[in-house]
């Protein structure tokens, strides 16, 4: 399935790109570091993004986007590829997205920062599309996650999940916001001293939460920085798949198995899910029925979209299949998830 070519109207369905690209960790790789990122090529990270933002220097910019350049060209397997280019406001996005998309490499996605109105992602858009054209690339076929990451990003999600249909995820960064809203903690991640309302983040989450699945789109939390606390860690990836994201950034390799663990369905989850994936399609495809019950349960459409992303994301986990877990090659039941350097 190609992306329309164009921007969305107001309030248009979307059939979301690659619904089911399994992102229950994502790791950051400083692209300043080839041997970071040649390390990140063994682990079992779901997604892999090359970062030219933060955790580049201005004066180590260019090298970095080489870097990007020379990685995006090599075997990284099943799971997703991404850079994160610099934010639409800064002398080098251009330029990253340019250089890193023409490489004609495995990229999946462009991640972009500091997204603070729509206006960003119809920017990043109608760029891939000069770009793919100009490199003879499949038109539409380089994705988007766009960081919500301050007030004016969040007040703007809607519209922001809404522009355009290259849109994968919306991912939230906890750092700047906290910076932009004046909370007052400097542990990332944490609940600042003196707060009595619970979960000081629960409002934005949500609401990123809400707009990314009114369009179609993933929710992604973004990183715990004490790396060496993978306890705290934990809790805090449990947190946010409790509320129904999709994965979490980890920012170290010994956060990778506690995100997979987290934001994958236990065994009985996912044989159920798989169950209720068979019985729908038989009741749509042989009997010609849009519900069906389900033991004591009426299941339908929703119900089936549901159990297909808990298939998925456990095939990832290696539930249900042979391959090795982290291997998102494999389809769902009553999903064309795709392979190779468009739909892995």
């Amino acid at each position: 399935m190609e992306r329309p070519d164009r921007p969305l109207e107001p309030f248009e369905p979307l059939e979301p790109f690659d619904a089911f690209r399994v992102r229950r960790s994502c790791l950051a790789v400083p692209a300043s570091s080839e041997r970071f990122i040649s390390k990140a090529h063994g682990l079992p990270a779901d997604e892999v993004f090359l970062d030219l933002e933060d955790a580049v220097a201005p004066a180590a910019k260019a090298q970095a986007r080489a870097n990007a350049v020379a990685a995006v060209t090599g075997d990284w397997g099943g799971r997703v590829l991404a850079v994160r280019v610099n934010d639409a406001s800064t002398p080098w996005a251009h330029r990253d997205v340019i250089d890193v998309v023409s490489a004609a490499g495995r990229l999946d996605v462009i991640v972009l920062p500091k997204v603070t109105s729509p206006d960003h992602v119809v920017w990043l858009d109608l760029l891939l599309g000069q770009v793919e054209r100009e490199a003879g690339l499949t038109p539409g076929r380089t994705g988007i996650e766009a960081q919500i990451e301050d007030a004016a990003g969040l007040a703007a999600v809607n519209a922001i999940a809404a522009a355009s249909p290259r849109l994968e995820a919306l991912v939230f960064g906890p750092a700047d916001f906290m910076a932009s809203v004046g909370i007052r903690s400097l542990d990332v991640g944490g609940q600042p001293a003196g707060y009595a309302g619970g979960d000081v983040y629960h409002y934005a989450l949500m609401r990123i939460l809400i707009a990314a699945r009114a369009r179609g789109l993933q929710a992604i939390d973004g990183p715990y920085l004490k790396v060496r606390d993978v306890d705290g860690f934990r809790r805090s990836a449990a947190s946010a798949a409790a509320l129904g994201y999709d994965g979490k950034w980890v920012l170290h390799p010994d956060q990778i198995d506690a995100a997979n663990e987290v934001f994958a369905p236990s065994a009985d989850d996912f044989a159920r899910a798989s169950r209720i994936v068979e019985a729908y399609e038989h009741a749509t495809g042989v009997q010609a029925r849009g519900a069906v019950m389900f033991g004591d349960e009426m299941i339908d459409e929703a119900s089936h979209k549901m159990a297909r992303a808990i298939v998925a994301r456990g095939r990832a986990s290696g539930l249900g299949h042979d391959g090795p877990p982290g291997d998102h090659r494999q389809d769902a039941p009553g999903l064309d998830a795709g392979t190779g350097s468009e739909n892995t």
